[in-house]
């Protein structure tokens, strides 16, 4: 079902954005589902790396002057370990130049809030397949994007201040069709809302369920949060509609709520401001610059 979905999608890109034949096919091989054999595809003029870029939701390339250093090879290797992010690689020279690349360097785009965060010489250096495995991981935010620890690193350093949270099973029987429908709605907020999935089935996400003050059995729900002031408000719902899920963030943009409960400040917990936080952002220059330890969070793994 899923592959079908990205068929779909692939074709819409296709038509829509006029797509040259040979980035097309890369791009599809690239997000065909789990399971398939993915290489970076080979990036050979400006058009090509920006129609690339313009058809994925993630997208990783790699700038390189020289093929014969260890980060290439390592690079390489990272395609089989995301099978959804797709991998482009350029060594052409006018490619280099547009993305002001005077070395070697590795670029990940994303669509979700038009974000681009890179690793540069000094980084591609020191670089190992940890480093950039963890780099691509922790900023790897799709239109929804699942919620781990890992994940919620990125998530709390985009610009974008609002996150709208689905709650439920990933074992339901509605979880298929309720995913695409949340996937649908996201689309309609891009680059204002965070779009993000809390799998109810993992046990230590009933801390995040009990923050928003939900129990399971009120599931699946909507919770929307504002990570500048702490305002949030809830929906328990019976089943996931683009139309209900617009009118949610809708009135919440324009100050509505439907509960609100008061919390006292609180610092962002332990494992965002502890060892871990540094090692996940220890290879990415632009996530350093943004300030954590100050800000709330509804994160509370």
């Amino acid at each position: 079902m899923e592959a079908a979905r990205s068929r779909c999608l692939f074709l819409l890109l296709l038509f829509t954005c006029k797509l040259s034949p040979e980035v097309a096919a890369e791009v599809q091989e690239s997000s065909d589902g789990a399971g398939v054999s993915q290489e970076a595809v080979w990036l050979t003029d400006v058009p090509a790396a920006m129609e690339f870029i313009a058809a994925a939701e993630v997208a990783v390339i790699g700038f390189f002057q020289d093929l014969e250093i260890p980060a290439v090879s390592i690079f390489r290797s990272m395609a089989q370990d995301f099978q959804d992010v797709s991998f482009g690689i350029s060594t052409d020279s006018e490619v280099l130049a547009h993305y002001n690349v005077t070395g070697n360097a590795i670029f990940l785009f994303r669509l979700v809030d038009n974000k681009q965060l890179d690793l540069k010489n000094e980084d591609i250096e020191n670089i190992d397949a940890t480093k950039l495995s963890l780099f691509i991981e922790t900023n790897n935010l799709h239109l929804v994007t699942e919620y781990n620890d890992v994940t919620a690193v990125g998530l709390f350093n985009s610009m974008i201040e609002i996150h709208l949270l689905l709650m439920m099973n990933k074992a339901s029987l509605e979880y298929e069709e309720s995913l695409h429908r949340y996937q649908e709605a996201a689309k309609l907020f891009q680059g204002k809302i965070l779009f993000i999935l809390v799998d109810s089935g993992v046990k230590k996400n009933e801390r995040v369920i009990a923050f928003f003050k939900l129990n399971v059995s009120q599931l699946p729900a909507l919770a929307i949060y504002h990570t500048v002031d702490d305002e949030w408000d809830t929906l328990p719902i019976m089943e996931v509609a683009v139309e209900r899920v617009q009118n949610f963030c809708d009135g919440f943009l324009k100050g509505k709520r439907l509960v609100m409960f008061p919390r006292k400040r609180t610092l962002r917990p332990n494992f965002l401001t502890g060892s871990f936080l540094r090692s996940a952002l220890g290879t990415c220059r632009e996530t350093k610059k943004v300030g954590l330890g100050s800000r709330k969070s509804w994160s509370v793994m």
